[in-house]
């Protein structure tokens, strides 16, 4: 070893300096609503894999009955079903420029320009009337509208004043996981495309 190298050893050493671990723990941005908020959506997103894995018999082959579920239950359950169903078709209308996230947390429609459509989305494009695309789109913001309603149903803090509250977020979140180029509404109602 060279002489500055032991020099520095002898001083970390002898000067009683020690070199101590630190942790440190990064809060997230997220409001304590937002957190409640995903922190529901994940339990409804678990229940919903749960409902799907319940067998139709026991261990010994008899049919078992299913566990019964309150209906707001049943409604969260077939909305996450809609939102699944229907993802790659919203995300396909998002890149068309056909629909954009509002700052409701729900989908807004704009026109469907079919004149200027990238090649790999042509057949898909056809496929789709006016009505079918409109059907599609007030399945998904009822089914986004119910799991607004579950965040509610689900938390004792929550109250339908806070609907208003839980709209925000859901438009938050959704604007936060939309991709660059695709259309969000600002909270002053300006229409923009993310960077």
């Amino acid at each position: 070893m060279n002489k500055t190298l032991w020099l520095l050893v002898w001083v970390v050493c002898t000067s009683g300096c020690t070199l101590a671990r630190v942790d440190v723990t990064v809060l997230s941005e997220r409001s304590s609503l937002e957190n409640q908020i995903l922190g529901t959506y994940n339990a409804i997103d678990r229940e919903m894999l749960f409902v799907a894995s319940v067998r139709g018999v026991d261990a010994s082959g008899r049919k078992s009955e299913t566990p019964q579920h309150s209906q707001q239950h049943q409604d969260a359950v077939m909305a996450m079903q809609v939102l699944a169903f229907h993802e790659d078709d919203i995300q396909a209308f998002k890149m068309l420029g056909w629909i954009g996230e509002n700052n409701q947390g729900l989908l807004s429609m704009f026109d469907m320009q079919k004149s200027t459509i990238p090649p790999e989305l042509k057949e898909f494009a056809q496929r789709y009337t006016k009505q079918e695309f409109e059907t599609v789109i007030t399945q998904v913001n009822q089914a986004r509208e119910a799991m607004m309603q579950r965040v509610i149903d689900m938390n004792e803090s929550l109250k339908q004043t806070n609907l208003s509250q839980i709209k925000q977020v859901f438009a938050k979140i959704n604007t936060e996981n939309a991709k660059p180029g695709e259309a969000i509404q600002t909270l002053e109602g300006q229409w923009i495309t993310k960077k």
